[in-house]
């Protein structure tokens, strides 16, 4: 039977271009008229950016199976299609379908909305199509790489001006890696901590050149840890996979009361696995907890990794950027101690997805990765690819250079101060209001809160541990309902997660999550999502589920 690719099932009514060489070279040389679809779409969404997201992403849901089934072909089309043609097609089954997440209303996610100049410059950037793996396919980009890696460094460690004179564009060394995202940033982090963990001694070549095997043998040791808060990002485990750590060797600190890494269980567990034999290749502070936005004690953490000589990282992907507000920079004090810093700069610097960035107090920390290939990466080179786990990357750094100039720290000041207030005000709204309860009080700008009537706060109140959990358990089915029916309308959009809760006795509960990230969200937008919420606990389905929660003694 014949697997005929679904894009053309769906626009078989469309004639379809010719093949040869002389079309091949139209496209790749001649731009689409102003006035065909695609040139209008370019001209509306550099025009309105806004307004082209609100008027092309359809707000109501459609089914998942639905939308696989507009991408269910797997053969490559034989013959082409007119660029207007296809444009029709990503309009209609691509974008139609895609998240507003510049959507005001749409809080529940660390996605921010993009300034108009990203376009633009991200065209530039794409038609450059520069690789960043090697100065020879770069040129200017490379020094425009180190310079913005930094500007990140200096904004972590604040070194003399004469620190990164000698160290920015030095051969030699390397203040940072630029990576897709803050899953390789942290592995990248990890991966420089276990080699120089393990670096060449007298009758030991090292762990990248004999293995770990080798390395733990030869260090006398059992077995390999990261230690990290029970807050920990998932990378943290992908990249104990990656360096042959293993995911079981993740361990996980219990937090405080206030979401926070308990120094006492952190000093205990360090003690505990070196006695046991086990190397701990580092500890990880995080800056901005994925779920609750919380920031570890780092100057104490920082002292806990000196106590036993391990690297200490920290997981700045969403918080770093605090360090640009002079009014709240305080909050991350100890991240300058840290070996290695993760900043993600596709959430709170603004720039488009895929822009990651690790820098490292040492400039020498990340010769223990180093790879040279005579064909790409000879060595005495200033290419920050002999320093990546990735091998070819395009210019992202050039979106984050822009967004420093044209932003500036002062702008970048005025917008996270901004947000943290938001959240302090949102946490105040929900505190105030009868039916709903605070669970994190935020300290930058992520809070989690759930639905709980009047009465049944009361309840739980009065009751013991046991009791507790019996109706929390109701409280997670409630909340879980009311979160997919509110992303489902698509109105508005809060995510929703589960973690542990020292005031129900450690027990795990389901709560609402939301991100003060976009400066378009306003005090009465936050109140519209409070009050449909409400209008969701009332209905039929919520309100089945919490009347099994007895009120009566």
């Amino acid at each position: 039977m014949k697997n005929t690719p679904a894009h053309l099932d769906i626009l078989d009514s469309h004639s379809l271009a010719t093949a040869s060489l002389e079309n091949l070279y139209r496209i790749f040389t001649v731009p689409e008229a102003p006035n065909s679809t695609l040139g209008a779409i370019d001209k509306e969404i550099s025009d309105n950016l806004m307004g082209f997201l609100t008027d092309r992403i359809v707000a109501r849901e459609r089914s998942l199976k639905a939308i696989e089934a507009d991408f269910s072909g797997s053969q490559i089309p034989e013959v082409p299609q007119f660029v207007s043609d296809y444009t029709d097609f990503v309009l209609e089954k691509l974008v139609a379908q895609s998240v507003h997440t510049a959507a005001p209303g749409f809080i529940g996610h660390m996605a921010t909305p993009l300034p108009y100049f990203m376009l633009p410059l991200s065209r530039i950037m794409v038609a450059l199509n520069q690789n960043l793996v090697k100065i020879e396919t770069s040129k200017a980009f490379t020094p425009l790489e180190r310079q913005v890696l930094g500007m990140l460094h200096g904004m972590v460690y604040e070194q003399s001006d004469e620190f990164y004179a000698e160290n920015l564009h030095n051969s030699e060394r390397a203040l940072g890696s630029f990576c897709s995202g803050g899953t390789t940033a942290n592995i990248t982090a990890l991966w420089v901590a276990r080699n120089r963990m393990f670096r060449p001694t007298e009758g030991f070549q090292g762990l990248a050149k004999e293995g770990i095997a080798a390395a733990m043998a030869h260090a006398n040791y059992d077995r390999l840890a990261i230690v990290v808060s029970e807050r920990g990002h998932y990378s943290l485990s992908k990249a104990a996979d990656v360096l042959g750590i293993g995911r079981n060797n993740v361990i996980s600190v219990p937090t405080d009361a206030s979401s926070k890494i308990s120094l006492d269980a952190l000093r205990a567990t360090c003690a505990e696995l070196t006695a046991n034999g086990t190397g701990i290749v580092s500890i990880v502070g995080i800056a901005g907890a994925t779920e609750t936005g919380q920031v570890d004690p780092l100057t104490e953490m920082a002292a806990v990794a000196q106590e036993f000589g391990t690297h200490f990282h920290v997981d700045a992907a969403w918080g770093g950027p605090t360090l640009l507000s002079n009014t709240y920079k305080h909050i991350l004090k100890g991240i300058e101690l840290a070996d290695s810093v993760t900043i993600d700069a596709h959430k709170q610097l603004y720039v488009p997805m895929g822009a990651g960035m690790v820098v490292f107090k040492n400039p020498s920390a990340l010769g223990a990765v180093e790879h040279h290939a005579e064909y790409i990466l000879r060595a005495g080179s200033k290419d920050l690819g002999q320093y990546s786990i990735e091998g070819s990357r395009p210019g992202m750094a050039m979106l984050v250079h822009a967004a420093f100039h044209i932003i500036g720290r002062k702008g970048y000041e005025i917008i996270i101060d901004q947000n943290v207030q938001k959240a302090k005000t949102f946490a105040r709204m929900i505190a105030a209001h009868p039916d709903f309860e605070l669970i994190t009080d935020p300290e930058l700008n992520i809070l989690n809160y759930r639905y709980v009537p009047a009465a049944v706060q009361a309840k739980l109140a009065a009751v013991d541990t046991e009791a507790q959990k019996v109706i929390n358990d109701v409280l997670d089915r409630a909340n879980r309902r009311m979160q997919k029916q509110q992303r489902a309308a698509g109105k508005t959009f809060v995510s929703r997660t589960r973690f542990s809760q020292h005031r129900y006795g450690g027990q795990p509960v389901s709560v609402f999550r939301v991100v003060m990230a976009n400066p378009m969200t306003t005090l009465e937008t936050l109140q519209i999502i409070l009050d449909e919420q409400v209008e969701l606990a009332g209905r039929e389905g919520t309100k089945a589920i919490l009347a099994e929660i007895p009120l009566e003694s």
